[in-house]
């Protein structure tokens, strides 16, 4: 997942006792070294990149500004080769600043560097909003006559065909720099305010007193007491805060509805589906396939664990429980490591080595510390330097998976960096296929080496509600963001009208196996890609979906399967999702295409029902 997406904050020092025991038991957890971005805060050459993106964005204004229509072709070339040499070096200062601040979100002086920062380059980059807008007032047929001569900018034209499905949605020249200047208080304020309420939350559990990671964490212990007591702090202090909370997503949504009726947007997820580059009809096709099939999946699955848990009914904290019958245990980094690396080169040598430099070079920052942002991520950087991978690792058998998923987006940004900084960025609706398929790769790996049915009973469970939690929660999700944005349009809304729109999603999507604790209603609350990325959500049900279909094209033995993949990791965005599944023989737009996808589910259900006869 990108950086911006997958913000919730970390607990404050009063976790580092446990955080320190944690590293103990699972070996020698690895540090970042964000050296090869900048060597120190204060480093010359930090200082240098500042003096000199100040100065080229000023120069780039002043040589283009009223000039883009009059380029000739090898012209353009030279201008967009400028405007992406800017990118690199804006967005180089901003992962090394962005970088150290999620290493420690409660260090003020860390807060305070990054947002120093974004304003000046904020203020730097303010020259530079004309360019869009020009370049989309450029008549079509000299659009086309420049970008597909010999000499010019033809390989750039995926991106600027993109940028031109903003024209309808463009204001005006004076509007749209007002809008950029506003946006470090506008929506990046808000985020703000999120991002470090949630970072000063803390909860009591039996005498403890944890951060945010820590309590989620109890959600998955084998003490079924334990899980409960982590469920009720967690909505005791969601519960305190929720005017916060209900704040920020008013604000955000108006703010947002507001941009959107100014340029003229049919619906508030438009937009994201623009800049996903995929058509609005396809999310619907796979929203509407995976709603579909949630009594066949969700409704399914969680009757058959509340069974094996001894239930007549689920709570809330029993939903990621592990099984009575598994074996809790700690997988130390080493094995990790080892485990994740042995499926990557399984599949493929040239996977593994490009997953191997994340572990020698200080690319992953692995252990749970303070004031650390929680979850996990892969942060592209710029296409001259190299991703960092960020995990809160505990050693559970998620925290595993989690690892490949995350070097999964690794490798893939690594592959995509080959086609320089603007065709390097994936669309969301495919930035999740890489990792979800190393996900797979490490299950299937783990599967064919269990022979013992408590064990495959075990890791098939856990399978299905990692792949529930992708698909139907995060289908659930966006409709409830959906539901949001629709009913904020009609005036402002109370913290009690957030929860009854919350619960509306979560009893349809788990089914009847759940009833739900006085206070699970505020959940809500934490979920950082409401605030951060709208409409995100829905690219983790893509991205499975996507997979599910791949890995079936994979193990019936289409030919050549390694190097068409690994061509289409290194198309990054150059390529429409219809172009780069077409050599698979797959094609997103098919309203079949997902259905193919959730019966890999359906099938590791029905072989989880056959265990019980």
């Amino acid at each position: 997942m990108t950086l911006p997406a997958i913000l919730r904050q970390f607990p404050r020092d009063e976790n580092a006792p446990a955080a320190a025991q944690i590293a103990v038991d699972l070996g020698q957890l690895p540090d970042w070294d964000l050296t090869d971005l900048y060597p120190a805060p204060d480093a010359e050459e930090l200082t240098r990149d500042l003096a000199r993106l100040e100065e080229a964005c000023a120069a780039f204004a002043k040589d283009y500004e009223g000039h883009l229509i009059k380029l000739k072709p090898a012209d353009m070339l030279a201008c967009i080769e400028r405007y992406q040499e800017i990118d690199i070096l804006a967005g180089r200062i901003m992962s090394y600043a962005g970088l150290r601040y999620y290493q420690n979100t409660t260090d003020g002086a860390r807060a305070k560097f990054m947002g120093d920062l974004q304003d000046r380059i904020t203020g730097f980059t303010t020259p530079l909003v004309f360019f869009s807008l020009e370049f989309n007032r450029i008549p079509d047929d000299i659009y086309t006559e420049v970008f597909t001569a010999e000499g010019g900018p033809a390989r750039y034209k995926p991106v600027f065909d993109r940028m031109r499905a903003m024209r309808p949605h463009q204001l005006s020249d004076e509007l749209e720099r007002f809008l950029h200047d506003n946006s470090v208080v506008g929506a990046a304020a808000w985020n703000r305010l999120f991002d470090e309420t949630t970072a000063g939350l803390t909860f009591e559990v039996d005498g403890e007193t944890l951060g945010i990671e820590a309590t989620l964490n109890l959600l998955t212990d084998h003490d079924r007491a334990r899980r409960e007591a982590g469920a009720k702090a967690l909505a005791e202090v969601f519960q305190r805060n929720i005017k916060i909370f209900s704040r920020v997503h008013n604000t955000l949504a108006k703010e947002k509805a507001i941009e959107d009726k100014w340029r003229k947007m049919p619906t508030p997820q438009y937009a994201r589906h623009l800049s996903n580059d995929v058509e609005p009809e396809v999310v619907e096709a796979l929203r509407n396939a995976v709603t579909a099939a949630y009594p066949r999946l969700s409704h399914r699955y969680y009757r058959l664990k509340a069974k094996w848990l001894g239930l007549d009914k689920l709570q809330v904290w029993d939903r990621n429980a592990p099984l009575p019958t598994e074996t809790p245990r700690l997988i130390n980094w080493d094995e990790a490591r080892a485990t994740v690396l042995d499926a990557y080169a399984g599949f493929a040598p040239e996977m593994a080595d490009l997953a191997q430099p994340f572990f020698d070079k200080g690319w992953i920052d692995a252990g749970v510390k303070p004031g650390k942002a929680p979850g996990a991520f892969a942060h592209p950087t710029v296409s001259t330097v190299h991703p960092y991978v960020l995990l809160n690792y505990l050693g559970k058998p998620r925290d595993v998976m989690t690892l490949a998923h995350e070097l999964g987006h690794g490798v893939h940004q690594r592959l995509a960096a080959g086609q320089g900084e603007l065709l390097s960025a994936t669309p969301l609706t495919l930035a999740e296929t890489a990792s979800v398929f190393g996900e797979m790769l490490t299950f299937r790996a783990l599967l064919d080496k269990t022979t013992d049915p408590v064990q495959r009973k075990a890791l098939l469970a856990g399978k299905v509600e990692d792949m529930i939690n992708t698909v139907v929660r995060q289908i659930a999700f966006y409709d409830f963001e959906v539901k949001l944005h629709d009913a904020r349009a009609q005036g402002e809304l109370t913290p009690e009208d957030i929860n009854a729109l919350w619960m509306s999603v979560q009893g349809e999507s788990l089914g009847d196996a759940f009833e739900f604790m006085p206070g699970y209603e505020t959940f809500w609350t934490y979920v950082p890609h409401f605030v951060h990325s709208p409409f995100y959500v829905y690219a983790y049900a893509f991205g499975d979906g996507l997979v599910n279909a791949l890995y079936a094209a994979y193990q019936d033995g289409l030919p050549d399967f390694q190097a068409k993949y690994f061509d289409m990791l290194k198309a990054g965005g150059s390529k429409h999702h219809k172009e780069l599944l077409a050599p698979f023989g797959l094609d997103a737009s098919d309203p079949a295409f997902w259905d193919k996808g959730l019966s890999m589910i359906e099938g590791f259900i029905d072989e989880l029902e056959a265990m019980e006869k």
